[in-house]
């Protein structure tokens, strides 16, 4: 299947460098069957410190895990070199914050939770572990500055 980015597109206002934050993020994802095209109906997470055996010593993943539909053991691993952060000059624009090498499991859905962090633009501020669950609004508050990240977008190319 090879390498799926996964897109965000945000509206951010007084904030710059959203971002996922430590080994122990999760990416919650939904994910399809790249042999028979089952799609999973829960969210299950990814995080860069897990790290599977593939079976026959093939080397590892993030998550290895066989399809309920065909029996087909497939693996996705997240590409830590490919994190990136989401800045002010990406306002209301697609960009790729994250790569997935992709043996078999195809994510078709991303939510956003917990564990991201963001800076203020003009004072530095570091606001840590924003929840973006309801991709909607995630707000903090610091003086009569008001920080918003709205209108959250997730895309895979």
């Amino acid at each position: 299947m090879g390498k799926i980015a996964l897109q965000l597109k945000a509206t951010l206002e007084n904030v710059t460098n959203l971002r996922p934050v430590g080994e122990d993020f999760r990416w919650y994802l939904k994910m399809k069957c790249g042999n028979c095209g089952e799609t999973s109906e829960k969210w299950q997470y990814i995080r860069l410190m897990d790290s599977v055996a593939l079976k026959g010593g093939r080397g590892s993943a993030s998550m290895v895990q066989k399809c309920k539909l065909c029996a087909r053991e497939n693996s996705i691993e997240i590409l830590s070199s490919t994190i990136k952060s989401y800045n002010a000059e990406d306002h209301e624009k697609f960009k790729t914050i994250v790569e997935f090498e992709c043996r078999g499991l195809e994510p078709v859905d991303f939510q956003p939770q917990a564990g991201f962090a963001a800076e203020g633009v003009e004072s530095g501020t570091v606001f840590s572990d924003i929840n973006l669950q309801e991709k909607a609004i995630a707000e903090a508050q610091r003086s009569d500055m008001t920080c918003l990240v709205t209108k959250l977008t997730a895309g895979a190319q």
